[in-house]
């Protein structure tokens, strides 16, 4: 059988690829064109989108505004020497440590209050105290750093809770009938963190307060309240808290207001001052180190002696004697506070300060709070804690202290005392020369740097530091000159 082959022209076979032709090479680069033009206008979409998404930033700060923040939370630096003394022992108050499951036991005492504060006004109830809550919701928001979103949402709740609470336990204390408990309760409503803003409790104050009542007024009930535990003896100065309560950030605040020294002096009023500007470029990081800014007028070695103070023991082996100021007991004509540290005519004048379990937290928050806030002004816990660091380096030096009555020791030992002051301030800046005990560091530097102060302290604290040691003292230096006077008369008579 024939087989037959069909044999197809080469020209009208199909090609295995496809050849290019001129109206391809235009259709690909049509579709370059398109292509670059769909990256463009992606990337315009994506640059607009980074535009608005840092405008919405913005105009969120513009709202925000950084400087309305006042319940801050405790920076780094300041907390790592004790994160204890910053954190709540037993309660929560405010959205920092709302989520912290040690404090849930405590929500049963905030309905409790919650149900005694609105039983005590006919017409409260829970859902017209929301209410109010919410009119303050935003402006309590910006009192805070950034909070949770799902905090957020329970804001309102918690301002009343957490409100109601507060008030009722500085209108009572002994709503919790355990007297450990009153304790940690006033510390921990004294801390940064922990805190509502003033208006909100003084709203909830007014919202329960009626015409017939016999009461002090809310500021009092704060000092009634909390201030004892303070480290000294707080005066009552009407004339400083009385006015717009919206003046007060938080409770911590209404303290520093109590707090505050007796009398500012002339020199302390730095705020905008060209002394200010001139003198104080030194910064001291407390118990770290110390950062040195020349002055074009004064040198640096002279601002260092102006503000550098000797300890309480360099002191007494210059001649210094200690007294204490007040005491802390109540007297209604005794203007005292803690931060009257004088020195004159060689004698430095301390008030008197009781140092508990509790002090390190009460400084210390008082502390963070004035180096958070930049209008609070004085700030006179910086101030303290720095000269009394200085004063105090050692154990020898918390002895010397609590000999003369100034220092009341609640701790174990005058060891703990100095590592807490030594402590107080790591973290902490201050401005040389600007702080409130300038001109008292100047001059007990001064004296220390006598050497005539020093021979009568050495002499008064070897040879004359009893009545016995005086006389014997006397008796020798008597037997001493006519032991010599008859030597001479010897000497002179063999001669003739």
């Amino acid at each position: 059988m024939a087989h037959s082959i069909e044999v197809t022209p080469i020209d009208h076979q199909t090609p295995l690829l496809r050849q290019a032709t001129k109206d391809d090479e235009i259709e690909d680069g049509r579709k370059d064109d398109h292509l670059i033009e769909i990256k463009e206008r992606l990337k315009l979409q994506r640059d607009k989108s980074l535009n608005q998404i840092f405008d919405e930033r913005f105009e969120d700060l513009d709202n925000s505004s950084i400087k309305s923040t006042t319940i801050f939370k405790v920076n780094a630096a300041i907390r790592e020497s004790n994160p204890d003394a910053y954190t709540p022992k037993i309660i929560s108050i405010g959205p920092y440590h709302r989520k912290n499951q040690e404090f849930h036991s405590m929500e049963k005492y905030k309905l409790l209050c919650l149900r005694r504060f609105i039983r005590r006004k006919e017409g409260l109830d829970v859902e017209s105290c929301i209410k109010q809550m919410e009119e303050l919701k935003d402006e309590a928001l910006k009192c805070y750093d950034d909070i949770d979103s799902d905090i957020v949402g329970k804001f309102s709740e918690i301002l009343l809770l957490d409100g109601c609470f507060v008030v009722e336990f500085l209108r009572d204390p002994l709503i919790i009938n355990a007297q450990w408990m009153v304790s940690q309760v006033c510390r921990d409503l004294l801390l940064l963190e922990n805190q509502l803003p003033f208006f909100v409790l003084a709203k909830l104050h007014d919202m329960i307060k009626r015409p017939e009542d016999l009461e002090p007024d809310f500021i009092r009930m704060v000092k009634s309240a909390l201030c004892h535990i303070s480290p000294s003896k707080i005066p009552f100065l009407k004339s400083e808290i009385d006015g717009d309560e919206k003046k007060f950030d938080h409770l911590l605040h209404v303290v520093h207001m109590f707090c505050r020294p007796s009398e500012m002096p002339k020199t302390s009023q730095i705020s905008n001052s060209s002394t200010r500007k001139e003198c104080c470029n030194i910064k001291r990081f407390l118990g770290k180190n110390l950062r040195i800014f020349r002055s074009n007028k004064i040198s640096t070695s002279n601002i260092w002696q102006y503000w550098q103070a000797p300890s309480a023991t360099e002191l007494y082996e210059a001649g210094a004697s200690f007294l204490k100021l007040g005491s802390f007991e109540q007297d209604l004509m005794d203007r005292t506070t803690m931060f009257d540290i004088k020195f004159e005519n060689g004698a430095i004048q301390i008030p008197c300060l009781v140092v508990g379990d509790s002090t390190e937290a009460f400084l210390r928050n008082l502390i963070a709070y004035e180096q958070h806030s930049t209008n609070l002004y004085p700030k006179c816990f910086l101030d303290y804690v720095d000269i009394m660091g200085q004063l105090i380096k050692s154990r020898k030096d918390v002895n010397l202290l609590r000999l003369n009555g100034i220092i009341l020791n609640g701790l174990a030992d005058d060891g703990e005392v100095a590592n807490m002051f030594n402590k107080l301030g790591e973290g902490i800046v201050v401005v040389a020369g600007s702080t409130y005990y300038a001109e008292a560091s100047r001059k007990m530097s001064q004296h220390c740097k006598k050497p005539w102060n020093q021979i009568i302290a050495n002499l008064r604290q070897n040879y004359f530091s009893s009545p016995w040691a005086g006389a014997s003292t006397v008796a020798a230096v008597i037997l001493l000159i006519l032991t010599a006077m008859q030597t001479v008369l010897a000497f002179t008579g063999g001669i003739k």
